[in-house]
């Protein structure tokens, strides 16, 4: 079962304690909660110290029984819509999606309804609980691949630690134009684009450490099959990374710039780069630490059909060319 929306729970305040505040103790005593969730709940009243209140900063003698109901309430912006949604794993604390390209994750500016966010509500109508319905980490529209969503309060606590200590595992595929010689890393720091503010860019003066490694899947005659592996998850930083270093993702409407067609490539090839609308970038593997268990668990997610497509098509044409 999922979290209660109402529940009191009780302990007794270690003697060592004494002379801490009411928030640092709550934070041991109940440490699947924020602290951020827990001060709320004492300045909301939800907390009673041998039977009074008390302030978050008011300090505790040792002894004193704390009483804390966790009250949840529903965060009603967002609808619940019956939506195609591709769960490949789920149990009490955690759904593990496969997102298709288009999808978006979270409603914002012109997209209140249609997302992610929508169809996981009416799938686990429980998430209008957890902030952001459990959402801890986002994909791009147009990235395809595996996100995990947080079921309950004390799971989405750890996944947020898990994400900040970053002892995830993420790792995506990615086609990109021009042919590298070797893997390596990007480590040059990534914020909002100084003129286009929709935009993300390498920022070297107040932007935020940014950590990418990719190392080489395939060669091709004019492009690459590459893994890449996220140490920091910035927005768009995938996408930036790899355009700064010269290997703009194939597709990609923003970083990419102008579509190359590699001279004398196989007509397929040619059709087929024509119509890639969406940067060719997938999240194939997720790996993290089971937020109750504690048990390492890991998924892979087969790259869907537009990328087999493109891949078999430039598999062809380095055949091709390899013929000639």
């Amino acid at each position: 079962m999922a979290e209660n929306n109402d529940q009191t729970l009780v302990a007794v305040v270690p003697v060592e304690m004494a002379g801490q505040r009411l928030d640092q103790v709550l934070a041991a005593l109940f440490s699947q909660y924020s602290r951020a969730r827990l001060q709320g709940w004492i300045k909301a009243g939800h907390v009673q110290v041998d039977g009074r209140q008390i302030r978050p900063k008011d300090k505790v003698k040792g002894g004193e029984t704390v009483s804390l109901m966790t009250v949840q309430e529903a965060d009603t912006r967002f609808v619940a819509q019956d939506l195609p949604l591709d769960v490949r794993f789920e149990d009490e604390q955690i759904l593990i999606i496969n997102k298709p390209a288009g999808l978006v994750v979270h409603p914002g500016s012109g997209n209140p309804e249609g997302t992610m966010l929508n169809a996981l509500l009416h799938h686990a109508p429980e998430l209008a609980n957890v902030p952001r319905a459990g959402i801890v980490h986002r994909l791009d529209k147009d990235t395809s691949g595996l996100l995990v969503v947080a079921r309950t309060l004390t799971a989405q606590k750890s996944l947020v630690e898990q994400l900040q200590a970053r002892s995830f595992l993420r790792e995506y595929n990615a086609v990109v134009q021009g042919v590298m010689t070797a893997g390596g890393s990007v480590d040059v720091p990534i914020g909002r684009h100084p003129v286009h503010r929709t935009r993300m860019a390498v920022v070297r003066h107040g932007g935020k450490e940014a950590i990418t490694h990719y190392r080489i899947q395939e060669k091709f005659r004019a492009h690459t099959y590459v893994s890449v592996r996220l140490e920091t998850g910035r927005t768009h930083q995938i996408r930036v990374h790899l355009a700064h270093i010269r290997y703009p993702i194939v597709g990609d409407p923003v970083y990419a710039g102008r579509l190359k067609i590699p001279k004398g490539c196989s007509e397929g090839l040619r059709d087929v780069l024509q119509h890639f609308r969406r940067q060719a970038l997938h999240a194939a593997r997720l790996g993290l630490q089971h937020p109750v268990s504690g048990e390492m668990l890991e998924w892979q997610q087969p790259v869907p059909p537009d990328m087999q497509n493109l891949l078999a098509e430039l598999h062809t044409d380095k055949q091709q060319g390899e013929e000639r």
